[in-house]
């Protein structure tokens, strides 16, 4: 996928302040997610692995902060966090009811969640959880976000479904 798909897919509204990627690989979704922030805001680009963003264009405005974490594992060090952003990386977690619980209590009051998956239930090597579309926004709903927007879908280049893409926000 392309920077400006990216961008494309998770197109919306967004509130200026911290932000945390959480499984970014190699930032494709943390440089969109730069391209659509107001100016002065933060994002914590988080992996397991050692952070090794690849070169992306970006607002000269926008601070992106490498952190090697285990986000399931470890707790956040940031507080108060405008949103998280997971694309591709809640696919990897087996209790997401556990860590939506955990991580709701690093974000701001009316924070935003962005979600990128996999809209198929049959997992393998690469999406060993996988969760449906209408699955994640049910488990959302139960854990108090009353506000869960789908932003879009694209085909998958390596499957044959569809990516999806939503926000989630308690009001």
């Amino acid at each position: 996928m392309e920077l400006k798909e990216a961008i494309q897919l998770i197109k919306a509204d967004y509130t200026a302040g911290a932000w945390a990627d959480l499984g970014c690989g190699s930032g494709l979704f943390t440089y969109a997610l730069a391209n659509l922030l107001p100016a002065g805001s933060t994002i914590y680009a988080v992996d397991a692995a050692p952070v090794k963003l690849t070169a992306r264009p970006h607002p000269a405005q926008q601070k992106i902060v490498p952190l090697q974490l285990d986000f399931v594992q470890n707790t956040l060090p940031v507080e108060g966090l405008q949103g998280i952003l997971m694309a591709n990386s809640l696919h990897y977690v087996k209790d997401k009811q556990a860590l939506l619980r955990q991580l709701s209590s690093r974000l701001a009051p009316g924070a935003q969640w962005i979600f990128v998956e996999y809209d198929t239930d049959v997992a393998n090597a690469w999406v060993p959880y996988p969760v449906r579309r209408n699955a994640l926004q049910q488990l959302l709903v139960a854990e108090g976000f009353s506000r869960v927007t789908f932003l879009g879908e694209r085909p998958s280049v390596y499957r044959s479904g569809r990516m999806y893409a939503l926000t989630a926000m308690r009001i």
